[in-house]
C-alpha cells in the first residue's frame, strides 16, 4: 500500500486536487481508499469544529498549541481503531503534517518551544506514540495567501461553521502566514513532503495543470 497527503493552506485547492488524483488511481484499476481531516461528524472532529467555528466561548486560538494538536491528533487515532483500511492507495486529505504546521506556526518565546521542536513534537506524537502510518509522499500545495483568501471566499456552505463565513483559522492572516512558513520549513526537513508550485505570473494554474505535476512527481517516485 502506498499512502499520499494532500497539504496546504486553507483555500489551496487541496480537495479538487485529492479528488482528481482519486478518480485517477482508480480508473487504473486500483483500489482506492481516503480520509478526510478532520472528520467532524466523530466525536473530537465535532468538537474540533465547535472550536474553530468561533462562536463560542473558547475558540481554537484561545486554546494553547499543544493542547489543540491533541485534540487533532485523537481525532486520527479515532478514524485508524478499526485499523488500517485495505487498498493500494490511501489518501489523505490534511494529515499529521497540517497538525505540524498549524499549530507550530503559534509558537512565541512565550512558548516555551521553538517551532522545530513542535513540528518534531507532533511527528513523534502522532506518529511514534500513536503509532499513525507515515505517508510516502505529502504534497504541499504552495499558493498566495491573497489567492487562498479568494478561494477560501468561494466554499460555500460548511455545516461545522454552520454557513460560509470563514473559521477561526482561515480568519486569521497570521495563522496562515506562519502555516505556510511552517510548511516551506518541512519541505526542506522532510524528505517526503513536497511542493507544488500552484501558481505562474501571479495567477493560479488550472485544477488539470496541478494535478500533472502531481502525477508526474508520483511515477518520478515510483509511486504510481
Amino acid at each position: 500500500m502506498k499512502i499520499i497527503a494532500i497539504e496546504g493552506i486553507d483555500g489551496s485547492g487541496k480537495s479538487v486536487q485529492f479528488n482528481l488524483l482519486k478518480n485517477e488511481l482508480e480508473k487504473t484499476g486500483k483500489k482506492v481508499k481516503t480520509m478526510d481531516f478532520p472528520a467532524y461528524d466523530s466525536f473530537f472532529g465535532e468538537h474540533i469544529g465547535e472550536l474553530l467555528n468561533g462562536d463560542g466561548k473558547v475558540t481554537a486560538k484561545d486554546v494553547d498549541p499543544m493542547s489543540m494538536a491533541l485534540w487533532f491528533a485523537m481525532d486520527r487515532k479515532m478514524q485508524f481503531e478499526k485499523g488500517i483500511p485495505e487498498c493500494d492507495y490511501l489518501l489523505f486529505n490534511r494529515y499529521v503534517l497540517s497538525n505540524a504546521a498549524y499549530q507550530s506556526s503559534r509558537c512565541d518565546e512565550n512558548s516555551g518551544i521553538t517551532q522545530d521542536e513542535f513540528i518534531d513534537w507532533v511527528m513523534k506524537l502522532e506518529h511514534e506514540i500513536l503509532k499513525l502510518p507515515e505517508p510516502d509522499i505529502y504534497f504541499f500545495l504552495d499558493i498566495t495567501k491573497s489567492q487562498a483568501g479568494e478561494n477560501v471566499g468561494k466554499k460555500g456552505f460548511r455545516s461545522y461553521v454552520g454557513g460560509e463565513k470563514k473559521d477561526v483559522y482561515e480568519g486569521s492572516d497570521k495563522m496562515q502566514d506562519g502555516a505556510k512558513a511552517a510548511y516551506l520549513k518541512c519541505v526542506k526537513r522532510f524528505s517526503n513532503v513536497c511542493m507544488i508550485e500552484c501558481m505562474s505570473e501571479g495567477k493560479m494554474l488550472k485544477p488539470e495543470e496541478i494535478h500533472s505535476m502531481i502525477t508526474d512527481t508520483l511515477r518520478k517516485n515510483n509511486i504510481i
